[in-house]
């Protein structure tokens, strides 16, 4: 796989069969079914990395319902993906945001992202998610001083929470899925919700409340209100109950997941067909309302979704099939299988030949 994070002159202009703009476990299994079909791709994310929500918000929460994987981490199932489109030696174009998409007289697509990367792309396929993101940010004066170093809005490695006081605000999935996994790990767990109801599953609430009861964690219902540090370095925060009364509590650590900002972005200005800020597509290939155009994973929406990885992954594979009939319209096309198709077991490099 090569990955391109340098900026292009001016003039120059890659021209691309596809260009998958996300690289989240829908695109990266976009780039797997297309490469079966003997496609190539190049993916753009807005992201330093791949992975999309899965390594940027919980790369160690598991996931449970991928076929055939009783369970996985996201981050885990970001990797095999990984491994999985070696043979097809996809372009990754990170850390650039696509600012135009425009549809040529000859039915092409110019793209430009924020980088200066500039492409001629005969189909676009949109598996951006829920878009742009951002977590909804904790308003506590001076408190974004502190942002990478004692707060944090995800969790990038769990262990640097081992052996710490450590406050966690919220009351959703998030944030009880790590109240459960971080408790009897950190020094002190205290999580912080601004009422009595949880919004997160049943199960996961009625661990933390016996977490709770067996004094191995706090429970406050308020908001955080300010905080002491020196420096970078955390040392407590205030909690303000809804009777008024103010709680101080030792903190190294803070987590906070108050949800996300999901933004369309430049995406909304595209012309493309949407309903509440989703793609509409087709179910026989997933293309949107202009041709050339397909959208997969949660940015679309159609008539029974449902927002799933599985879903995505079943996404790519007729839209594969749909950007095939588009680049090659007089072409037959031709229902192979990889157990015994003898060229697509060649472009995965497993009958002992070259990938091609």
């Amino acid at each position: 796989m090569t990955s391109e994070n340098s900026q292009p002159s001016a003039t120059a202009r890659i021209e691309a069969d596809v260009v998958i703009i996300g690289a989240g476990p829908a695109g990266l299994f976009q780039v797997f079914e297309l490469g079966l079909l003997g496609i190539h791709a190049h993916v753009i994310d807005t992201l330093a990395h791949v992975g999309g929500q899965c390594t940027e918000l919980y790369p160690d929460k598991p996931i449970y319902d991928i076929p055939a994987i009783p369970v996985c981490g996201a981050q885990e199932l970001v990797d095999r993906l990984l491994q999985q489109i070696k043979p097809f030696n996809p372009t990754f174009h990170l850390g650039q945001e696509v600012t135009g998409l425009e549809r040529q007289a000859d039915g092409r697509f110019r793209l430009e992202t924020t980088a200066g990367t500039r492409f001629d792309a005969r189909t676009v396929v949109i598996a951006a998610g829920v878009g742009s993101f951002q977590p909804r940010r904790l308003a506590v004066p001076g408190i974004e001083a502190l942002e990478g170093a004692a707060l944090h809005y995800r969790v990038k490695n769990a262990t640097d929470f081992h052996g710490k006081d450590l406050v966690i605000c919220g009351g959703g999935d998030s944030a009880l899925d790590w109240t459960v996994a971080l408790c009897g790990k950190a020094r002190s767990l205290t999580l912080v919700h601004r009422r009595a109801e949880f919004r997160g599953a049943p199960a996961t609430v009625a661990q933390m409340r016996e977490l709770v009861a067996a004094n191995r964690m706090q429970l406050l219902e308020g908001n955080l209100i300010a905080h002491r540090s020196t420096g970078a370095r955390l040392e407590s925060v205030d909690v303000r109950s809804p009777g008024d009364h103010v709680v101080t509590v030792p903190a190294e650590q803070l987590l906070v997941f108050f949800g996300l900002h999901p933004k369309l972005g430049p995406i909304a200005e595209w012309g493309l067909e949407l309903d509440k800020k989703a793609l509409k597509v087709d179910t026989e290939k997933f293309e949107t309302s202009v041709a050339g155009i397909f959208a997969i994973g949660d940015i679309n929406t159609y008539p029974g979704k449902k927002k799933l990885i599985l879903s995505g992954f079943h996404e790519a594979a007729l839209a594969a099939f749909g950007i095939q009939h588009h680049l090659y319209p007089e072409k037959r096309q031709f229902l192979q299988y990889t157990t015994t198709s003898p060229i697509m077991q060649k472009r995965l490099g497993v009958d002992g030949g070259e990938p091609v």
